[in-house]
């Protein structure tokens, strides 16, 4: 928490969403001047607003080509706002703190544990740097896997479109300097297609998996213990992230092969080989990334139905996507199962899960889903012309900060494209940080008595 010298209280999601909102605000600003647009010419706010909104949410979705609207400045605004929104506003502003030689305060460092949920301030400062550094260097390999194809094609240009789609690919924004149509002239080529789908999972996972998963590494190698024993040794979160994350990719990818193999506009003229690349990528794409080598407008209703859902549930706690994240998902089935069994308490790998995280998870997903019907309500509203299912897919993945549409983005109306905007930020905000961002500051707690139990019937 902040306060200034009149006393003014803001809550840790309050200063989260005060920052995204400022810097796509200033964003939107930078990228409606001249100098912005490959032509010279004024970008339209609302354009602007919704590159900056996108890019800042971590989003993909676009009223303009970025390859071709874009001048060079204006691209460096937008991956210098993709990596702000896919490091956070706190770890990015502490970051900046730091290495411009700051100290960081108690209470700044009150707000990392705050905003990370820590049990404590010891090692948050340490934490970040660690989280950039990592940052950082998976993004720097990445770029160099993608010079070595961007490069022989495109000459030196091709190193800023190897940095740009490496750090839009790990903070799972989707967008890229390809083109009009993504990675779709790639779809052959293993290096682009093995790099994205590495950089957007490393990135969804989440950092607090990563640091495990390193350290079960060092272990195995350090005291010669077995990978069945490494695993022992994961903690929790990371076994249940790393299992579901695994369920989804390869399910998903099943789905897609399965239902797409005879669809003459997606998976149909392709070979084999290149029907299971097609199927993981678009499986791994869903999970909030945003990039795609199918054309999301041919796949058949049930494909989409897979993707909606997939791009709901989205990636992983801590990490660079969006969605209500696999742990809320797992939690709520973990739940339904335990009730199915007739426990009062909902079990995992020989613990029990605090009766607070799953209503907490239950509150994220009805929040969620409020933002999600309303979103839609209104779009099918003001844009009849569309089907009900390329709206639910664009609001899906704007709330999902996915990225993936139907190709309607560049035909919204203004009041269409202000509606996406306001769903790309609810969705990269999460419904617990934008409820409780809502809340108005208070100087006193209130205590209630806890009042009798009633019985109402399910």
């Amino acid at each position: 928490m902040e306060e200034n010298k009149k006393g003014i209280h803001l809550k840790t999601p309050q200063i989260i969403a005060l920052g995204f909102f400022i810097m796509i605000t200033l964003g939107g600003l930078l990228l409606t001047l001249p100098i912005s647009s490959a032509t010279g010419e004024a970008t339209p706010w609302v354009d602007a607003l919704f590159t900056s909104t996108t890019s800042s949410c971590v989003t993909g979705l676009v009223t303009v080509v970025t390859a071709d609207h874009w001048s060079f400045f204006g691209q460096v605004v937008i991956l210098f706002l993709i990596q702000f929104g896919g490091l956070g506003v706190v770890t990015f502003t502490t970051f900046l703190l730091i290495f411009a030689g700051r100290r960081i305060s108690i209470k700044q460092r009150l707000l990392i544990q705050d905003a990370y949920g820590l049990d404590s301030m010891t090692g948050v400062v340490r934490m970040v740097i660690r989280m950039t550094k990592g940052t950082l260097v998976v993004e720097g390999i990445g770029a160099l896997l993608y010079m070595t194809v961007f490069v022989p094609e495109h000459g030196a240009v091709g190193i800023w479109y190897a940095i740009f789609t490496s750090v839009s690919a790990f903070c799972n924004a989707g967008i890229d300097l390809i083109g009009e149509f993504s990675m779709v002239p790639y779809l052959n080529n293993p290096i682009i297609n093995m790099t994205t789908m590495l950089l957007i999972m490393i990135g969804g996972i989440g950092f607090l998996v990563w640091w495990d998963v390193i350290a079960m590494v060092k272990k195995i190698a350090k005291e010669h213990i077995g990978l069945r024993q490494g695993i022992r040794e994961l903690a929790l979160h990371s076994k249940v992230v790393i299992l579901f994350t695994a369920i989804l990719i390869f399910g998903g990818g099943l789905l897609v092969f399965l239902f797409e193999y005879d669809n003459p506009g997606t998976l149909g003229p392709m070979s084999l080989g290149n029907k299971i690349w097609a199927s993981l990528f678009q499986s791994v794409t869903w999970r909030t990334a945003g990039f795609f080598t199918i054309n999301q407008g041919a796949l058949h209703n049930s494909t989409l139905l897979i993707g909606v859902i997939w791009m709901f549930i989205g990636g992983s706690p801590g990490g660079t996507a969006g969605g209500v994240k696999t742990m809320t998902i797992a939690l709520l089935i973990l739940a339904a199962v335990s009730m199915l069994k007739g426990r009062e308490d909902v079990e995992i790998g020989n613990r029990r899960i605090p009766y607070a995280d799953v209503v907490k998870g239950i509150s994220v997903i009805m929040m969620q889903m409020a933002i999600w019907m309303v979103s839609t309500l209104f779009m099918c509203v003001i844009h009849p012309q569309f089907s009900f299912m390329e709206i639910w897919y664009e609001v899906t993945s704007a709330l999902g900060t996915v990225g993936l549409t139907m190709g309607i983005t560049p035909l919204l109306s203004t009041l269409g494209k202000y509606i996406i905007i306001l769903t790309m930020y609810f969705g990269r905000l999460g419904p617990i940080t934008l409820g409780m961002a809502l809340q108005m500051p208070s100087r006193k707690k209130q205590f209630r008595r806890r009042l009798p139990e009633g019985k109402i019937s399910i």
